[in-house]
């Protein structure tokens, strides 16, 4: 699985429901945990006047983080919404604060996110139709860690269109 695969619409490509499964380590202390659950890619609700719906998509991640030995419900939400070139996108917290631009046209993208004095490097790529990983590594005076999740599409009749999914 060397290889990465372009997508021309990032979000028609994620779309729809993946297992999620991340291993994240922290380099400074040794200590390891894991996430298991669930995104959702899904419309965007109602954010008050003009349209019903907003472009772009409402990332929805749920499930189980055991960290040391401590399982904790764990969830996040995000926003990606269309980016400034047709296919990309501009991904935000769910407040509306800048986190990260993703392109995945070549199949990978970097990212970088400051965040106070620690830097978050994101690595994004394209396995297939079906998976795509995630490698986030935070490194500055609080943090020191690698962050690696895989995602598996739960709706495999999902499908794409030629434009969406480069060959």
């Amino acid at each position: 699985m060397g290889e990465f695969r372009p997508v021309s619409d990032v979000l028609a490509y994620l779309a729809g429901s993946w297992r999620v499964e991340r291993a994240v380590r922290d380099l400074a202390s040794g200590a390891a945990g894991h996430f298991t659950g669930t995104t959702v890619f899904g419309p965007l609700e109602d954010t008050g006047p003009g349209p019903l719906q907003e472009p772009g998509l409402l990332h929805q991640e749920s499930g189980t983080f055991i960290w040391q030995g401590t399982p904790r419900s764990a969830e996040r939400t995000l926003r990606f919404l269309p980016g400034q070139r047709p296919g990309t996108a501009d991904v935000r917290f769910s407040d509306g604060r800048p986190f990260h631009d993703l392109d995945l046209s070549s199949g990978r993208y970097v990212a970088d996110h400051p965040c106070s004095a620690d830097l978050y490097r994101g690595e994004f790529t394209v396995l297939d139709e079906h998976h795509w990983r995630t490698v986030w590594c935070v490194a500055g005076p609080a943090k020191d860690l690698v962050l690696t999740t895989d995602y598996t599409r739960q709706d495999t009749d999902h499908t794409l269109q030629d434009t969406d999914y480069g060959p």
